[in-house]
């Protein structure tokens, strides 16, 4: 019997209330800690509105979208035991580990500095990433660059 490898999450997640997107729905999830998703929420939509007030050419979800899509990495490192030596193995990256990532990513960047509101935070570093910049983007690159240097290995990714 084969199990499932993913369970219905994707399909019952509902799209957040204001821009109607799944997208957004899912970080807020992510962002919730301890089931307060009236926290997240607020936390989101403040942090969105501080980025459309300093961005007025671009709507606001599109500055979410495309910063989103600058952190999601193409390629990453495997580990790999062969022959009782391991490999760091460049291996592609699916679309929704690359989505899991980017998320990851920039949430670690926020929660990483303290001492100002996470609303501020989360805007800083969504705007950071829109221009390529910023601790997330950083994480991204160095995370290619690793790929970059193992090429090397490419050949025990099967």
């Amino acid at each position: 019997m084969a199990f499932k490898k993913f369970t219905k999450s994707e399909e019952n997640l509902k799209p957040d209330p204001r821009f109607n997107s799944k997208f957004v729905s899912k970080f807020i999830n992510c962002l919730m800690w301890q089931g307060k998703k009236t926290v997240a929420q607020g936390i989101v939509y403040d942090a969105l509105d501080i980025i459309g007030k300093k961005i007025k050419d671009v709507p606001v979800v599109e500055v979410f979208e495309t910063a989103m899509n600058n952190l999601k990495p193409f390629v990453e490192v495997r580990s790999r035991r062969v022959g009782g030596a391991n490999y760091q193995v460049p291996m592609q990256v699916s679309k929704k580990r690359q989505q899991s990532l980017a998320i990851r990513w920039l949430l670690d960047a926020c929660r990483s500095t303290t001492g100002r509101p996470m609303k501020d935070r989360l805007a800083d570093e969504l705007m950071a990433a829109f221009k390529k910049e910023g601790k997330a983007m950083t994480t991204r690159e160095n995370t290619h660059r690793m790929a970059e240097a193992n090429k090397a290995f490419a050949h025990f990714a099967w």
